[in-house]
């Protein structure tokens, strides 16, 4: 049988880009009871004002956070200490922290905050419940903790070292973006090809659809390639002509290569 989640209020530290998916996530999910969280955010925000109306608290009191179970940072690297420096001291002894920043350190944030700390890096995707998290922690109840905020609403995959994280946030966290500007790119040479911009970016769009579909399957890479690359076909042309220039590796690693270096620089 399978125990009963920690009770508590959980506390999100900011609802940027990546604070405002998760929320999203958790009121489509109902990971999070929204009577049970609790929104720290300078500025207003339409996802906040979402999860008031169905019963969570904007920046209450700060002697309300005594009692949360987790506190989840999801602030600018460059801001995490004079943001959570204010919190230390009004929350419970009990509180974890799980944090979704790149390039700071669970040990950074454990010596601040004296208390367990899980490092996520997921996609915006887990708005719409189709996320994937990598997630670490040398505390198994911190590392729990994220699995249970995280896993209704992305693929966790758990990480073997804190070290793994950079790598991590650039293949799967910054990756979306790569893909989309591929997707735009393939739009633009089909225009170039004599298509309407409009027709262009609808079949490339709908291209990116169609590929999530076979993903989803689980099926192997390689197999979903082979799959449409029919020997002689036009897919195994434009396949042989990306692996004869090297291209697609070339930006592929240069991608991954920069965003992990960012991410280190932080």
């Amino acid at each position: 049988m399978t125990p009963p989640a920690p009770s508590g209020p959980v506390v999100l530290l900011g609802c940027g880009r990546l604070g405002s998916a998760i929320v999203e996530g958790w009121l489509k999910t109902g990971a999070v009871d929204p009577s049970d969280l609790i929104i720290l955010t300078p500025s207003a925000k339409p996802v906040a004002e979402q999860a008031r109306a169905r019963g969570a608290r904007i920046n209450p009191p700060h002697d309300e956070l005594e009692a949360a179970r987790v506190l989840v940072l999801a602030v600018k690297p460059a801001m995490w200490r004079t943001a959570l420096a204010p919190l230390i001291a009004r929350l419970g002894p009990r509180t974890q922290l799980v944090s979704v920043m790149a390039g700071v350190s669970a040990a950074d944030m454990s010596e601040v905050s004296a208390r367990p700390v899980a490092r996520v890096m997921p996609t915006t995707a887990v708005a719409q419940a189709r996320g994937v998290a990598a997630v670490w922690s040398a505390d198994p109840g911190a590392l729990e903790t994220a699995r249970d905020l995280f896993s209704p609403m992305a693929e966790v995959v758990d990480l073997e070292t804190e070290g793994q994280i950079d790598a991590a946030t650039a293949v799967a966290g910054s990756a979306p973006a790569f893909i989309y500007a591929f997707v735009q790119a393939l739009a633009d040479a089909g225009q170039a090809e004599g298509l309407s911009m409009e027709a262009a970016r609808r079949l490339a769009r709908g291209a990116l659809r169609s590929a999530g579909a076979g993903v989803e399957t689980d099926e192997a890479l390689e197999a979903l390639v082979a799959r449409i690359a029919s020997p002689g076909g036009t897919t195994r042309a434009g396949l042989d002509a990306m692996s004869a220039s090297g291209d697609l590796e070339r930006a592929a690693t240069a991608a991954v290569t920069a965003a992990v270096q960012r991410a280190r620089a932080f």
